[in-house]
């Protein structure tokens, strides 16, 4: 899992740390007063850093200075990184981090590094690791969702409403939610409406058979909002705790089926609209994601396939561009294959 991203974010602390260590000019100690000893070292060119801006004193000469003679460290400034976050750059949009993505992180590990401080001889690997891991996390972190408290706490039943394209998992995750809800002690109701493709109701009502939960369903070719109300009003009836709407995947180009899930949305006013899209699909997973939130405001992503996910850009990405959160990650086909999304643990996975 991960794999290209992991490889291509190893290779760029090798080379960081490579590069550093050799612009690095260790400095005896000397009698000499600072700016002496400085301008023996050769490496820095004098700044002014009395007159400048507290930015700029972080890398400044006297700072340097000491640094490089008293306590045997070295500070990094701009002319350090340039070059080799231009690498990173590069690194994360080959991994299929969107440009806008990686133009963030790239920023925010610049701010990390430009005026740290590295011992001559030390782990600078860890530096850059640091610096990345904090970055990545962030952009990430910014939406935290936390579907089990919502559950708990939302006035029931709760009405979720699925929505992507076709082929990525959509049905699939249902059941999984469905699972994860009965095994909570939450009385779930599917709603099939996607009444639009051949052999859609009959699938989830598989999934729903072998869960045990109970299932809704029209004729084939119906009217979906039809089918997500009456699933609501028969959760309500029976005191159900959530109704998970599924809905017929549809291109976000396909403008009459886009119109078809607007109607679904404003007919029963769900609680969250969750859009499901694959890992695996990069950068088109991340347009579409950005698309459908336009059409029909999503709450939050769900992303499928992640454990055949070589590069882990679209997570990243998803997050980041539609500012929701990401909410549960498929790892497998099995209904226990679920994940509740917790950024730590994947920025953990990327740098295992």
């Amino acid at each position: 899992m991960f794999n290209k991203l992991k490889n291509k974010l190893s290779g760029f602390k090798q080379n960081f740390s490579s590069k550093i260590e050799d612009k690095a000019t260790p400095v005896e100690e000397s009698s000499a007063t600072e700016p002496e000893a400085a301008a023996e070292g050769g490496r820095f060119e004098e700044k002014e850093a009395v007159t400048g801006t507290k930015d700029e004193n972080k890398t400044g000469f006297a700072h340097k200075a000491k640094a490089l003679v008293f306590e045997r460290e070295f500070i990094l400034d701009e002319a350090d990184v340039e070059d080799i976050l231009w690498e990173l750059e590069m690194s994360l949009l080959e991994s299929d981090i969107a440009i806008s993505v990686s133009e963030k992180i790239v920023t925010d590990v610049k701010q990390e590094l430009v005026g740290s401080r590295k011992k001559i001889g030390g782990n600078t690997s860890k530096i850059v690791e640091d610096a990345l891991k904090k970055s990545i996390n962030d952009v990430m972190s910014a939406n935290v969702f936390d579907f089990d408290e919502f559950i708990d706490n939302h006035e029931k039943p709760v009405n979720i409403v699925f929505v992507g394209i076709n082929g990525t998992g959509k049905t699939t995750s249902i059941a999984k939610i469905a699972h994860r809800l009965k095994a909570m002690n939450k009385s779930v109701v599917i709603a099939a409406g996607d009444t639009f493709r051949a052999g859609a109701i009959d699938q989830i009502a598989v999934h729903a058979e072998r869960i045990g939960v109970k299932l809704i369903k029209h004729q084939e070719g119906g009217d979906p909002a039809a089918v997500v109300y009456d699933a609501v009003q028969y959760a309500k009836a029976h005191d159900s705790d959530v109704v998970l709407s599924d809905t017929a995947g549809r291109m976000h180009t396909n403008v009459n089926l886009m119109a078809q899930l607007q109607k679904i949305c404003r007919v029963n006013a769900p609680d969250l609209v969750l859009f499901v899209d694959e890992a695996v699909a990069g950068n088109d997973a991340v347009e579409r994601a950005d698309q459908f939130n336009e059409a029909v405001p999503v709450d939050g992503s769900i992303l499928t396939k992640t454990d055949a996910d070589s590069k882990g850009g679209a997570a990243i990405s998803i997050a980041y561009i539609t500012g929701k959160p990401i909410v549960f990650l498929g790892l497998g086909q099995e209904y226990e294959d679920l994940k509740k999304f917790d950024p730590h643990w994947f920025v953990d996975q990327i740098f295992s």
